[in-house]
């Protein structure tokens, strides 16, 4: 076999031929794995809904993304009835390891409060000390911190969004009922009325 010239047309012609075969294999792999991925993310996330409510029968798992320092941040929080924080679960973060990843353990260390959000009530918004608040940050992750706290408030207020809209139906059906149960009694008197003027 001729070995091929030396020249920019054939090297650019071999770069686009491995290129094309790369992207080919990688789009293959990709479609092979796709659906696995996905199932497993689900799983994963209804083992966090499992996870974050801590038992609480009652609770609400709300699901919020919001942009870190290396990118998107996927948190799962969990709510009591009264918006006491249950649990938190990140699902997917692009942090910078040792540093920003350590948030999936850092806001609920028992055995040290400032760190420890399990237990408090989000209506008070969580912000870190730097900012007066009173959640310590992440070492060194300041704006890691910041981010998954803002994941936090944002659930909070999905929570209280999801708990009004729950009221304002059963509001409204409670209205219906009242009226269908007004309308049915003008119903029973002008039935009534009819009946003695008849007579």
């Amino acid at each position: 076999m001729a070995k091929m010239e030396s020249s920019l047309k054939n090297m650019l012609l071999s770069l686009t031929c491995i290129t094309l075969v790369a992207a080919a294999a990688l789009a293959g792999i990709y479609m092979l794995t796709f659906e696995t991925i996905e199932q497993q993310k689900a799983e994963a996330e209804t083992q966090a809904k499992l996870s974050v409510l801590a038992g609480d029968e009652n609770g609400t798992p709300i699901l919020v993304e919001t942009d870190g320092f290396g990118g998107k941040m996927k948190v799962m929080v969990g709510f009591a009835e009264d918006g006491t924080i249950l649990g938190y679960k990140i699902l997917e973060h692009s942090e910078t390891p040792g540093l920003g990843d350590k948030a999936g353990a850092w806001f609920q260390n028992a055995d040290k409060p400032g760190q420890n959000i399990i237990g408090r009530n989000a209506s008070k918004e969580l912000v870190v000390s730097k900012d007066g608040g009173d959640v310590d940050a992440i070492t060194a992750a300041t704006i890691s911190s910041r981010a998954f706290l803002k994941a936090i408030n944002m659930a909070y207020e999905e929570f209280c969004a999801s708990k009004n809209t729950v009221d304002s139906i059963d509001a409204d059906s409670a209205a219906t009922v009242m009226i269908a149960e007004g309308a049915e009694e003008d119903i029973i008197v002008e039935q009534a009325e009819e009946t003695e003027a008849q007579k």
